[in-house]
């Protein structure tokens, strides 16, 4: 090969090089998204996140220190628990209970809580009825009204084996034996209740303070309205002198005292008071602040308190003498947790939660270290102490239905009071083979 063509093969072959790597692709295009996948991404996951993460968690267990210290956490109460209450919906009472409730989540949270409300005039039937059945709840709150007859049928369970006197201090003996039959405990206390004189004081300027009293006033043309219920109705006979049994569990109503008190009643009515069977219209009009007067319980302080704000009083009328019923929590002998049950009653029932319902709910304590400067709570204090213990007999059982029907049949006429009473203390003792 000549020089020439040498010159031209190597001219050649140097352009091709040349063209080749104007083509290839260049090295930035695969380099840099390495080191973005690799760098940047591996520090924000690994540093800034950790940081987050560790305060976030610290900053949560300083809250939960300050909300739930450990000497208010049980962590040893545990399963679930149904718990029934007759509150009435909206009622203080039961935002009381409410509130109560999501404390004692907090305070038992391996505890699983559920509560139902039941109206009143279902409640005791619903429960018998269903534990009857083998079910029912695992507790409910109630009155006393029939605890003896709820002992003999088995529907309660007997608490000596889980509730200890320790458990009991500072409850009054009150209290404590408004949950006994037969000097046996069957449930945990928490209030007491009786009825007494609630008044408007800007329909009437000085209340009543007896029998007498209320009648003239009736007579002057005070509104009021009255509630036809055995129960509401049981303090007036005892202003006249009458007693229901004897010692021996014999009604004795028929010997004087009762005939009294419901010519008393009709006095009232033929003066312009207003009778009714129905509760919710006997009591509509005085929280409307159209009625001087209603008989009615500490339960009802809360709701009476926010319709009528400072005009509300409670008076007990000289002599009359309520049934003296205490509230409490009772527990189920078909409950699988019932330490649990019990645990919980505790819970509500005292310190802080008693104070509570005290102040919210308006009930009366049984507690020493529970205490109210509520004038209209030392009323209701003052009614139950002057009340008849509600007897827990299988004979006291029998007064519910035939003195109930007493009193509506005197009041509309359908009976005099000489032939009622007479009827009914005669239908007592026959259920009682007396």
């Amino acid at each position: 090969m000549n020089r020439r063509s040498l010159w031209l093969a190597l001219m050649l072959a140097l352009m091709s090089a040349l063209m080749l790597v104007a083509c290839a692709p260049t090295p930035a295009a695969t380099d840099e998204p390495e080191v973005e996948e690799t760098d940047a991404p591996e520090v924000e996951a690994t540093d800034e996140p950790e940081v987050e993460e560790t305060e976030v968690d610290e900053e949560e267990e300083v809250e939960e220190t300050e909300v739930a210290p450990a000497g208010d956490v049980d962590e040893s109460v545990s399963g679930s628990v149904v718990l029934w209450h007759a509150y009435g919906t909206g009622s203080a009472e039961e935002e009381t209970l409410n509130g109560l409730i999501e404390d004692a989540r907090a305070h038992f949270p391996n505890l699983e809580i559920e509560v139902l409300q039941v109206p009143f005039d279902q409640i005791f039937n619903k429960y018998q009825n269903e534990v009857a059945a083998g079910g029912g709840p695992d507790m409910y709150v109630a009155p006393n009204d029939d605890l003896g007859n709820w002992v003999r049928g088995d529907f309660v369970q007997a608490l000596g084996d889980l509730v200890t006197d320790e458990d009991l201090a500072g409850v009054s003996e009150t209290g404590v034996a408004g949950m006994e039959v037969d000097g046996e405990l069957y449930g945990i206390p928490e209030s007491a209740k009786a009825v007494a004189l609630y008044y408007n004081k800007s329909l009437v300027e000085t209340p009543a303070t007896n029998a007498d009293e209320l009648l003239a006033q009736a007579e002057a043309g005070v509104p009021m309205t009255m509630f036809i219920g055995a129960y509401h109705m049981f303090g007036w006979p005892a202003a006249f002198g009458g007693e229901l049994l004897d010692d021996t569990n014999t009604c004795v109503a028929d010997q004087g005292g009762w005939v009294d008190a419901l010519d008393y009643l009709l006095a009232l009515k033929e003066a312009g008071v207003t009778f009714t069977g129905d509760y919710a219209q006997a009591e509509g009009p005085f929280r409307a602040g159209e009625t001087a007067y209603f008989v009615n319980g500490p339960w009802a302080l809360g709701d009476y308190k926010a319709d009528l704000g400072d005009d509300l009083g409670v008076i007990v009328l000289e002599d009359f003498a309520p049934l003296n019923g205490i509230d409490g929590f009772y527990v189920n002998p078909n409950s699988e947790n019932q330490e649990a049950a019990v645990a919980l009653g505790l819970y509500l029932s005292t310190g802080e939660r008693a104070q509570s319902y005290t102040d919210n709910a308006g009930h009366v304590p049984i507690r020493e270290d529970v205490v109210s400067d509520d004038e209209l709570v030392a009323a209701f204090a003052e009614a139950s102490a002057a009340g008849f213990p509600r007897p827990q007999s299988k004979e006291f059982g029998s007064y519910w239905t035939p003195f109930g029907e007493m009193f509506t049949k005197v009041i509309e006429g359908a009976a005099t009071p000489d032939e009622a009473v007479a009827e009914a203390c005669a239908a007592m003792n026959a259920a009682n083979e007396k």
